[in-house]
């Protein structure tokens, strides 16, 4: 099969598309034939050299694929309810960037009806991270108030419609107006530009002083001192990434007096067992919005890869992919696409 490996630690220009063997599936898990791959943040971080690789995983980066199953374990596909032949989506450990990726069939989910395999690509990565925090770890209720930074990106977009289409308020935080607007289209009730208002400032005097219930953060480092000062008592921050730095100071008799909690969490290291039963509640709680049209995928972008006959060597796609991340143009996911 033909994948993207990172050839060294650096630009996006060290993704190179490679033949590797098709890898085989082991109890428990199911083979893809990969249709589509989403691209994530942690994919750039793998590429730069600043996010190890769990033991075990494969070092083809990628954490989220859709496509159609060729084979797998007979007895798991049954207890999950899936067929050689289904299209599904899943998160991954790594191996997503290529034509053929095995994954646990705990953390498959069938696409969902009417919509394709490059959009249900964008699922996966954001969709269990959204669920795991926002809605487990920190329990966000109907009728509470979520700010959300980057609202714009792939997280953002997600948290913004699951958080509205089960009863919450939204606010949010983006890099400029046109961002704002876009997230605003998707159902967030405010939008802060961050690099023109003073969030904080902002954030008091939409909620009339009373600040938000939860908040769901990407930056971390000076922002986690902002932000207990935007939660309302009893308020939650949960800690998704550290692009701001993981160092932070804070006013902790704030913590004390208003009984805040703060939290956080990395998914790509929990066990399939934790990852499967995010699966479960997905399928229940948010499948059935995705199906009925009430929450939907965002892709900014799909890129063909490129991987033909005669293709080894640059993957002008995931090329392509990565640098549109890091210049933080887009609005929701990118897609490579085989």
């Amino acid at each position: 099969m033909k994948a993207i490996e990172i050839s060294s630690p650096g630009a996006p220009e060290v993704l190179r598309v490679v033949d590797r063997p098709v890898p085989v599936p082991v109890a428990g898990e199911l083979l893809v034939r990969v249709e589509a791959s989403g691209v994530n943040r942690p994919d750039v971080l793998q590429r730069t050299g600043h996010y190890p690789v769990p033991p075990g995983a494969s070092d083809i980066p990628g954490l989220e694929i859709a496509g159609v199953i060729e084979s797998g374990d007979a007895a798991a596909l049954a207890e999950h309810g899936f067929a050689i032949g289904d299209r599904v989506c899943a998160l991954v450990a790594g191996g997503g960037y290529a034509e053929y990726c095995v994954a646990p069939v705990a953390q498959c989910l069938p696409v969902p009806k009417g919509m394709s395999s490059l959009e249900a690509a964008a699922l996966p990565e954001t969709f269990f991270t959204v669920w795991s925090n926002v809605f487990d770890r920190v329990a966000l209720q109907p009728g509470e108030t979520l700010l959300v930074h980057g609202g714009s990106s792939g997280i953002g977009v997600t948290a913004i419609q699951l958080a509205k289409a089960l009863g919450a308020k939204v606010i949010v935080t983006a890099g400029n107006d046109e961002k704002c607007a876009a997230c605003v289209a998707l159902g967030a009730d405010h939008a802060i530009n961050y690099k023109a208002t003073d969030f904080v400032e902002e954030v008091k005097r939409l909620t009339e002083g009373r600040g938000v219930n939860v908040i769901l953060d990407m930056v971390a480092g000076a922002y986690v001192e902002r932000n207990i000062r935007c939660l309302a008592d009893d308020g939650r921050l949960v800690i998704i990434a550290v692009q701001g730095g993981t160092h932070s100071e804070i006013n902790a008799g704030l913590v004390l007096r208003r009984r805040l909690t703060v939290t956080g969490s990395t998914l790509r290291p929990r066990s399939v067992a934790f990852k499967g039963a995010i699966a479960r509640a997905l399928r229940q709680k948010v499948w059935p919005l995705l199906e009925a049209g009430r929450v939907k995928s965002v892709v900014y972008r799909a890129l063909a890869v490129e991987a033909v006959e005669g293709s080894v060597g640059q993957a002008n796609g995931a090329v392509q992919a990565h640098a549109l991340m890091e210049s933080n143009v887009h609005v929701g996911k990118i897609v490579l696409t085989w």
